[in-house]
């Protein structure tokens, strides 16, 4: 379809005022609402299907569905040599994670010899010559549209595979001879399909440009994020999810020295462009990656002048979190660069600066799609070199490190040092056995039951962002979290080694399997104990009281005789009887059979004991352990006010990982939704405003326990369900002497963005069962409250000197010490459990998630 004919479609005026590309548009090329002139093409090869012969409608004139995208690549590798389509994983709703590679069909043809060439820059860099990588090719990532709703960038995709398949002349062939390219349409399918369901089910015949019409607000939790509500552009660096992991794989199967990533921000923007933020990038990244950056970013402001689109750099965004797409890359020997547009969402809408149109959006991420490959194609030979040297320096920088290799203890933790283990793994660190018994610091790690992280390696950068604790820093603003230590994050036994490692270095560990499962004891007609030491020992619970089995928690250690010796089970061991008092329940044989399932399922202990009368400690029968517990019936509070990021956290550990069923309960419905269905209620993050206090008052008081998390804290305290005082804070007084142009970055300076603290536990507390004498928890709130008054409410506290990692102002780091972490008191006949820092961030704080799962558990056990 001619671009002329398209303009009768659209209104009048949607078109005027913005420039072309070039005098000249070639006539075949594909149709496009705007002026799209390809000036590298001499013609285009009519074999290859248009975007609009496969998806239906032309690109930018309606939103294209994830199943349409995946039509498109597939149809246009059908037809071409120069493009191949792969699947790199599945997303939890079922839809494939695809990516084209696209080069010369020379290239295509000894794909796999070039991908081993390319490893070696990073396997064995001093092997590869300058005379080698003059003969390269360069790999680059083209990643589109993480953001399910920053659905602009997706569509560019097409357009981008289009020209490249079939656009025929000298410099297009001269750029695929040069450049392998993987293009990945759309990181996040199922997000995407949420937002382009509901905006092209809510558009009429007549595009809309009124922001207030339905279609430009999407209800909640919106399209940005995966099915349980995660940032994906959030996960490249701990990999929690198959999006990010099948992502993952296919970056180091490659090893690009380019990715790109293409988003959307506010609609009143323009566009930006790498460099963020000057002072903003990460310590580790080294100085030729930002010189580099400057350098593509010129390719990408020449674009954007031909076309007259405005744009910017060096502010807002900034490379210092490697878990973004944009900034991962910079500890991997690549380049990253973040583009951002200003969104139209619907097909039209009103902005200050005029009507902006979704074609114009997408003919920004197409424009510098296309100078991204111009900037590969100039900057070849200097990308090779870097990624190279980047790895070539790491046995230097290895070297002057003072740590020699980090220490991992398997137990106690077992499962959540495997788990660190394989996120380890997922970045291509090398992680060994433990070969022989050492001591750190009085902590003696045992052989075979550890492992050891030697820093000479080539992931050295990496695997130092990972492990490193960093409280000081040039700036003090951040686009993202300030700390991620990830050892704090799974709380584990660790160590700095600060020698040679050499001799500690047992067998590589290529994979890692989850295992220690067992039954101690054999068969048992009494009871069996199931220690609360393993990761997943709440869904090995849950699996028990579906089956009918009454459990008990031990609030007191006991010692009693195990398989012939002597055992001490510490509080909250799980008190499991064969016998249940109404007779119901699995038969002795079958619950032994239930057992081992469990054991090999989810990675927990048990232990056989043939008596309740102990050596030392309450009997098992005692009074103490009197009451059952409940099996949880979870409602977990969501829609609109709620913070969807929390929410899915909640829904996420508790359905996939523990495999309990969670009503998602929208606040709106709560007046009349029927609470006696539930006995536990998750206030995960948010406002609550709309929800009714007396009804939820009445529901505790009656027996149900409420748990609220981070600023769902603050409406409990203001209905006066709990009694706590906030901590002084006067930032009035801290930001006066501040002219006005630096109030912006003084007051933001106070935020608490996602810093790591110390929280002391009162371990006899059954919330507090299975942990530590302290915990690392995250944090990301800016209320701090004073402990409790009520006797024993005061479950966790902030340490004397609680930062561990990350930024915490002056003024806050006052404040932080001996404020309230964690309180839990009764109210009526239930309880009200306030954790006030993000125990379930983002997937992998699995230390502290375990605080959550025991007031699901426990919560009514105090």
């Amino acid at each position: 379809m001619a671009v002329k004919c398209l303009f009768k479609r659209l209104l009048p005026g949607i078109l005027l005022g913005w420039s072309l590309w070039s005098s000249q548009v070639v006539q075949s090329q594909p149709a496009f609402p705007l002026p799209l002139a390809l000036p590298e093409a001499v013609s285009y090869d009519s074999a290859i299907p248009k975007p609009e012969e496969v998806i239906g409608h032309v690109v930018g004139t309606r939103h294209t569905a994830p199943h349409q995208i995946v039509a498109y690549f597939q149809a246009v590798a059908a037809a071409s040599d120069r493009v191949l389509v792969e699947e790199h994983g599945r997303t939890y709703e079922g839809r494939p994670l695809i990516h084209a590679i696209v080069s010369a069909p020379e290239n295509l043809m000894r794909l796999e010899d070039i991908r081993r060439a390319n490893l070696r820059l990073s396997d064995d860099p001093a092997s590869v010559s300058d005379a080698e990588l003059a003969r390269m090719p360069a790999v680059a990532y083209l990643g589109y549209s993480i953001h399910g709703n920053e659905a602009s960038g997706s569509e560019a995709s097409l357009l981008t595979l289009y020209y490249l398949a079939a656009a025929r002349g000298p410099e297009i062939d001269s750029l695929l001879a040069q450049a392998v390219l993987i293009i990945d349409p759309m990181f996040n399918p199922d997000g995407r399909d949420r937002f382009v369901d509901w905006a092209n089910r809510n558009r009429g015949r007549v595009p809309v440009a009124d922001p207030q019409d339905r279609e430009h607000l999407e209800p909640w939790p919106g399209g940005r994020t995966n099915h349980y509500w995660f940032d994906l552009n959030r996960d490249w660096l701990t990999g929690q999810h198959p999006e990010s992991q099948g992502r993952l794989r296919l970056f180091h199967h490659w090893r690009p020295q380019l990715l790109t990533d293409h988003h959307e921000m506010g609609s009143e923007s323009t566009f930006f462009f790498m460099p963020g933020v000057p002072s903003r990038t990460h310590p580790l990244t080294p100085a030729r990656n930002q010189e580099l950056t400057a350098a593509i970013a010129r390719y990408h402001a020449e674009a954007l002048n031909q076309i007259g689109s405005l744009y910017y750099s060096e502010e807002g965004y900034d490379d210092f979190y490697y878990g973004k797409g944009s900034t991962y890359p910079d500890a991997n020997g690549a380049i990253g660069i973040l583009f951002e547009q200003a969104s139209s969402r619907a097909l039209l809408r009103e902005t200050r600066d005029g009507v902006l149109s979704y074609a114009f959006t997408i003919r920004n991420q197409f424009a510098t799609s296309l100078s991204t490959l111009r900037a590969l194609r100039a900057l070849r030979l200097e990308l090779l070199r870097y990624q190279r040297d980047f790895y070539r320096e790491a046995e230097e920088i290895a070297r002057r490190l003072p740590v020699k290799a980090y220490l991992i203890a398997l137990e106690p933790g077992r499962t959540r040092a495997q788990m660190l283990a394989e996120v380890l793994r997922r970045h291509r660190i090398r992680v060994y056995t433990l070969a022989r018994d050492v001591t750190v610091d009085g902590r003696t790690f045992q052989a075979g039951q550890a492992y050891v992280v030697p820093t000479q390696q080539p992931q050295v950068r990496m695997l130092q962002a990972l492990m490193e604790r960093r409280t000081t820093f040039e700036d003090s603003l951040f686009y993202d979290v300030s700390a991620w230590t990830l050892p704090l994050a799974y709380d584990v036994v660790w160590a700095e080694w600060r020698r040679d490692p050499s001799e500690l270095l047992g067998t590589p560990v290529d994979s890692v399997r989850l295992d220690g499962g067992e039954l101690v004891g054999g068969h048992s007609d009494y009871a069996y104990l199931m220690t609360w030491d393993r990761f997943y020992a709440p869904a090995a619970l849950y699996r028990l009281q579906q089956a009918g089995v009454r459990a008990r928690v031990l609030t007191e250690a006991v010692t009693l005789p195990v398989a012939g010796s002597r055992r001490t089970f510490p509080p909250g061991t799980v008190l499991i009887p064969v016998v249940q008092r109404d007779g119901k329940g699995p038969a002795s044989d079958s619950l032994q059979a239930l057992l081992r399932a469990l054991a090999d399922t989810y990675h927990v202990r048990f232990f056989a004991v043939q008596t309740g009368l102990t050596e030392q400690g309450p009997d098992l029968g005692t009074r103490d352990y009197g009451q059952v517990l409940e099996q949880p019936r979870v409602a977990l509070l969501t829609g609109e006010g709620t913070r969807a990021y929390n929410a899915g956290e909640v829904w996420h550990l508790l359905s996939e990982r523990m495999q309990m069923p969670v009503s998602l309960l929208d606040v709106d419905n709560v007046a009349w939704a029927d609470l006696s269905r539930y006995n536990r209620l998750v206030l995960a993050g948010g406002s609550y405003s709309a929800l009714p206090a007396e009804k939820i008052k009445n529901w505790v008081r009656q027996g149900g326990v409420l748990i609220a998390l981070t600023d769902a804290v603050d409406w409990v305290v203001a209905q006066g369900m709990v009694s706590l005082k906030e901590k002084p804070f006067d930032l009035d007084s801290l930001l006066r002497p501040y002219p006005y142009g630096q109030l912006e970055r003084a007051r933001g300076a106070q935020v608490i963005g996602g810093a790591i603290l110390e929280a002391r536990l009162d371990t006899t507390h059954p919330l507090a069962f299975g942990l530590g004498a302290t915990l690392p928890v995250f944090r990301t709130e800016e209320t701090f409250y004073e402990p409790s008054d009520t006797p024993g409410a005061n479950v966790a506290t902030y340490t004397e000197q609680p930062l561990l990692s990350g930024y915490l102002s002056a003024a806050r780091q006052k404040q932080a010490p001996g404020a309230a972490a964690v309180v839990a008191q009764r109210y009526g006949r239930g309880r009200i459990i306030l954790i006030m820092d993000n125990p379930n961030f983002r997937a992998f704080w699995v230390g502290s998630s375990r605080l959550f799962l025991n007031a699901i558990c426990f919560g009514d056990a105090f």
